[in-house]
C-alpha cells in the first residue's frame, strides 16, 4: 500500500489530493485546494502555500508526491508565478522527506483518460469512475487527483 500526494500547484489556488494505491485498486483519502490572496504581499502568499501543504503532509502522512511539471505560459510573470509557487510547494515537501516525482500534463491526461488530448471535464468524468465517490473541492483539486493516479499508474 502506499499514500500518494498529488499537487497541481498554483499561486492563486493549489490543488491537492492525497490516494491509496493498493496494486492496481485506487481509492481516495482526501483532497482540497490552497486559495491565497491575490492582493497579498508574495512572501505571505508563499508561506501560506508552504504552511497550508506542510499541513495536509502531516495530516494524510503520504508516502510519496507528485507533481505536474512546469510549463511555459506565453506570458513570462505568469511563468514566474507558477514557479515561486511550485518552489513553495516542493520546499514543504522536501521538508517532510517527501520524494516528489514530476509528470507532463500531457502524460497525466492519457494515464487518466487515455488521451493527452483530454479536456478537463473528461478528467473530471473519469475521476468519478477511477475513485467512486468522491467529492471534488474543485477543478484545482481534480487536477492534483489526476496527477495523483497518473503517478500510481506509473506515468
Amino acid at each position: 500500500m502506499t499514500i500518494i500526494l498529488g499537487l497541481d500547484p498554483s499561486l492563486s489556488c493549489t490543488g491537492w489530493g492525497v490516494i491509496r494505491a493498493e496494486g492496481s485498486r485506487l481509492s481516495h483519502i482526501a483532497n482540497g485546494q490552497i486559495a491565497t490572496h491575490a492582493k497579498a504581499p508574495m512572501a505571505e502568499r508563499l508561506a501560506q502555500l508552504h504552511r497550508e501543504l506542510a499541513a495536509v503532509i502531516a495530516d494524510h502522512a503520504p508516502d510519496r508526491a507528485a507533481c505536474e511539471e512546469v510549463f511555459v505560459n506565453k506570458n513570462p510573470q505568469s511563468t514566474l508565478k507558477l514557479a515561486q509557487a511550485r518552489g513553495a510547494v516542493l520546499a514543504a515537501c522536501g521538508a517532510r522527506g517527501l520524494t516528489v516525482r514530476e509528470h507532463a500534463a500531457r502524460s497525466v491526461k492519457k494515464a487518466v483518460v487515455g488521451t493527452g488530448a483530454a479536456e478537463k471535464e473528461q478528467i473530471q468524468a473519469m475521476l468519478k469512475v477511477l475513485l467512486p465517490g468522491v467529492a471534488v473541492a474543485g477543478a484545482d483539486a481534480a487536477d492534483a487527483l489526476a496527477v495523483a493516479i497518473a503517478d500510481a499508474h506509473g506515468g
